[in-house]
């Protein structure tokens, strides 16, 4: 599929998962889930409110229904059927008449951004409110009786969450996962299960995969802590790499946020992908670094689940602009205007890339050891190595014989000769064709 035609499915299943509210819980969850099925082949899971999950327990499930603040004069403001971030996410239900300094302690803004909503949660924390710009509250006369309404529940229900598995000829995994239980956020939110699922998508489309493949579903922190608790022991098993996908449709470079183990094969294979092809095949300013590189630190999403102490999972973190790092995170300003669908289609290749280099992947070992391999008899040595192409295939080639010592996996070869392990298949697909690996 070409860039603009991804691009356009992108942009497409975005417009229909926007408008669902979100949460930990609940029916946005199950619709979000519904549409990501059509791409994805979901297995779905459900946890009992109550149901203990380590150090946690899942809690109730919320549901809203309406939410809005009728002003003295009649005014609806803070309407959540026009921005689902006014309502403050698990809130609960409120019918109440009050002045606008005893509002005030129930509504949340953004003094330095005065024109954003932001976006607050009381999971665990049995509390009303609202969300509204600070110029919106400004403008609302400080004397009247104002009505506070917000029609939602928090009840006993289930935390929901879904995983496909996509077989390979071995059963050593790579794990990719993502979360679903933010409302109306495009990067932050979206970018992540949206690349998820095209990705699975162009896996699915292999005619062959050394690893198995397992994709991730899932309500942040709780979710994620209930799914290992299903799945831990096994993932401690059979995982040899892992992701957590977010943030990756703003227009900034990308950034790899390391695993604690720091160098296994993940973060090897992400390294590798963003030196040798990100900045190559979509260029940025000068003044720009194509990439960043960080430590693993216990800011950020679930890759703090994965990596806590009792599992230490292979599991790093790539992502375009980092969580806080930009300023429309976590506000109304994530909005669609802020994403791009070309640097969205590109994370999905980017994440495709990854995946080619860990299937690439092996300690080659070549059958002669003793003396460089005699190329010509095998038909391997070109006719003329005076092109530039040819020339670079005939040193990839013996580049990797030199190395073929079963002590050197692909990327250390790769490295050694500062190119990418991609551009070695080829090298190596003519060795196994001869027999000569």
């Amino acid at each position: 599929m070409s860039s603009p035609d991804l691009e356009k499915e992108l942009e497409a299943y975005f417009d229909r998962l926007w408008p669902i509210c979100r949460s930990l819980t609940g029916e946005g969850v199950r619709q979000t889930l519904d549409i990501l099925n059509e791409l994805v082949p979901l297995t779905r899971y459900r946890v009992a409110s109550g149901t203990k999950v380590f150090d946690w327990e899942v809690p109730d499930e919320w549901t809203i229904r309406d939410a809005y603040i009728l002003a003295p004069d009649g005014r609806k403001v803070a309407d959540f059927k026009v921005n689902n971030l006014h309502v403050l996410n698990y809130s609960i239900g409120v019918d109440k008449a009050l002045s606008k300094a005893e509002l005030a302690r129930h509504v949340h803004t953004l003094p330095g951004q005065p024109d954003a909503i932001p976006y607050v949660t009381s999971y665990y924390s049995r509390k009303w409110g609202f969300c509204m710009s600070q110029n919106e509250w400004d403008a609302l006369p400080e004397e009247g009786n104002y009505r506070a309404y917000i029609d939602a529940d928090l009840v006993p229900g289930h935390l929901d969450y879904a995983e496909a598995v996509l077989p390979g000829e071995t059963d050593r995994e790579v794990l990719f996962s993502t979360y679903v239980c933010h409302p109306s956020m495009a990067n932050n939110e979206l970018s992540g299960p949206l690349v998820q699922a095209f990705l699975y998508r162009a896996l699915a489309a292999l005619p062959h995969r050394k690893y198995t493949y397992r994709f991730a579903f899932l309500p942040e922190t709780i979710g994620t802590i209930a799914y290992l608790d299903r799945v831990g022991a096994e993932l401690k098993e059979k995982l040899d790499a892992g992701y957590v996908l977010t943030c990756l449709g703003d227009a900034g470079a990308f950034t790899y946020k390391r695993s604690k183990q720091a160098s296994c094969l993940a973060d090897r294979a992400a390294e590798h992908i963003l030196r040798f092809r990100a900045a190559k095949h979509h260029p940025y300013g000068k003044n720009e670094a194509p990439y960043r590189i960080v430590p693993f630190s216990v800011g950020g999403s679930d890759e703090r689940q994965y990596c806590s102490p009792g599992f230490n999972l292979p599991v790093g973190s790539l992502m375009r602009t980092p969580y806080q790092q930009y300023p429309e995170y976590h506000t109304s300003l994530d909005n669609k205007g802020f994403l791009s669908f070309e640097h969205l289609a590109h994370s999905v290749r980017i994440f495709e890339a990854i995946v080619h280099a860990i299937e690439l992947n092996e300690k080659p070992l070549s059958r002669v050891q003793h003396g460089e391999p005699q190329l010509g008899k095998r038909g391997l040595y070109p006719d003329s190595v005076h092109p530039d192409d040819a020339r670079e295939q005939l040193h990839n080639l013996l580049h990797l014989l030199s190395f073929a010592d079963g002590q050197h996996d692909l990327f250390d070869i790769a490295l050694l000769r500062e190119r990418c392990v991609l551009d070695f298949e080829k090298a190596l697909r003519s060795c196994r064709a001869k027999d000569l690996i």
